[in-house]
């Protein structure tokens, strides 16, 4: 079955980094594109990046210049570097496939910017 596993949140100052990783399986991941998602407290789930099955990059406004999507197809992941850092980016980031007709998300995992 397919399965997503986030990680790499966690609690990080005003203008820090961190790095999520989302580990695959059950699919052929190199042959997908990928996505991470967002949602804060009170707030809709809204998207942050994407990456296609030939690496092609998109990102939302609000984090484009500071955040990078990358995948190793070897190891059936994908990642979201997040620098830079603000409040405004507290929430639980999901990575996302849709594969096999089907829509699939991760757990999640938190990051939370403060001082």
């Amino acid at each position: 079955q397919v399965q997503l596993v986030e990680s790499g949140g966690g609690l990080v100052q005003p203008g820090g980094s961190l790095r999520l990783s989302c580990g695959v399986s059950g699919f052929t991941f190199s042959r997908y594109a990928m996505r991470w998602y967002r949602q804060a407290p009170g707030k809709e789930r809204e998207f942050v990046a994407r990456i296609t099955s030939g690496s092609d990059k998109n990102y939302a406004d609000s984090v484009k210049g500071r955040f990078t999507i990358s995948r190793d197809n070897a190891k059936n992941t994908v990642y979201l570097q997040m620098n830079t850092l603000k409040p405004e980016d507290t929430a639980v980031y999901y990575c996302y496939v849709r594969t096999l007709g089907n829509d699939y998300w991760g757990q999640g995992t938190q990051v939370t910017v403060s001082s």
